[in-house]
């Protein structure tokens, strides 16, 4: 559905609503510009939109069925600007994306949205706020969406990195706990995050270099700002991605030497066992001439030869740390 549909006039929102099928010959008009924000518009809403600014039927396949990676292209004579803003949950380790599309030309700005992480409350106020920075067109509403999405990453990584903490506290405590279930679910989420945040780097490059229709040099360095912000959240995932690699390869580390330990243990108790085990058996045999069978001493003799081994091996064991 349209959200809002709004003529800005030298820094300032005209006063009164706008119509749809208005929209464009009002952005046509000198030192003006037309806002449009749709919410998951279905074919027949976005259709309307398309046909009133000339937009290009792939942009148009891209904007219904919201399926992008993060990407800057131009079709004609339009600007098309696809994000993946992200939202965390903390309480099931879980990452949600959306995705905005931005189509802006000539007079015109498009912001399509996807999903309940797209949230941009405030942003058309913040922007409407500062008249100066509407004064710079559609290129302003581009940055302040594009900013406002990498400014929402901070939250998202530094949970993500909280809850690696967790994970990598829980590997190394005394307590045997397997953590390779939530260290892979982990990984998935800092994995496709990743996914969200750097493509996106290539895109800023060229809006900052002024490779691109519509966006004057004077908002290079708002953008460049953008792009050093998300700079840091791409290293940042891909520290926490190596840092969830090492955690696995140890937790899995450990287990192997959990279980070599128990392996031991068995092995050694079985060896004192098979001691006694051993020499009960001989003298368990139904032969007719054993010598210590009739000997008064040798019931006790036996017994105490068994013990001392027993207790023997215990020792060596633990010296071993066997047992």
């Amino acid at each position: 559905m349209i959200v809002d549909c709004a003529v800005y006039e030298e820094g300032c929102r005209r006063d009164g609503d706008l119509a749809l099928e208005d929209a464009f010959e009002a952005g046509r008009e000198d030192d003006k510009f037309v806002w449009i924000g749709l919410h998951e518009p279905t074919e027949e809403e976005f259709e309307a939109v398309r046909l009133e600014f000339d937009l290009h039927e792939l942009a148009v396949e891209d904007a219904v069925k919201a399926h992008q990676r993060p990407k800057l292209e131009i079709y004609d004579d339009t600007l098309l600007l696809v994000l993946k803003p992200a939202r965390y949950y903390d309480e099931t380790d879980d990452i949600e994306l959306g995705e905005i599309l931005l189509f802006l030309g000539e007079g015109f700005v498009v912001v399509v949205r996807h999903g309940e992480a797209t949230a941009l409350t405030g942003v058309r106020k913040e922007v409407e706020e500062d008249a100066e920075r509407l004064r710079q067109g559609p290129a302003a509403v581009l940055h302040a969406v594009v900013d406002r999405v990498v400014d929402e990453y901070f939250p998202v990584s530094q949970a993500l990195e909280e809850d690696i903490e967790e994970v990598e506290a829980e590997v190394f405590s005394p307590d045997r706990t397997n953590s390779a279930e939530r260290i892979f679910k982990l990984k998935r989420e800092v994995l496709e995050f990743s996914w969200a945040t750097g493509p996106l780097a290539e895109a800023l490059d060229a809006l900052c270099e002024d490779q691109v229709p519509h966006i004057d040099s004077s908002m290079s360095s708002y953008f460049r700002d953008v792009r050093d912000h998300l700079a840091r959240v791409v290293e940042q995932t891909e520290s926490n991605r190596d840092l969830l690699t090492s955690i696995l390869t140890a937790n899995l580390t450990q287990i192997s030497v959990g279980q070599n330990n128990d392996m031991r243990r068995i092995s050694a108790w079985v060896a004192i066992v098979a001691v006694p085990t051993m020499i009960a058996g001989v003298y368990g045999m139904n032969f007719d001439v054993m010598p210590e069978l009739r000997w008064t001493y040798g019931y006790p003799l036996i017994v105490s030869i068994m013990v001392a081994i027993c207790v023997t091996l215990y020792v060596r064991f633990r010296r071993a740390g066997w047992l």
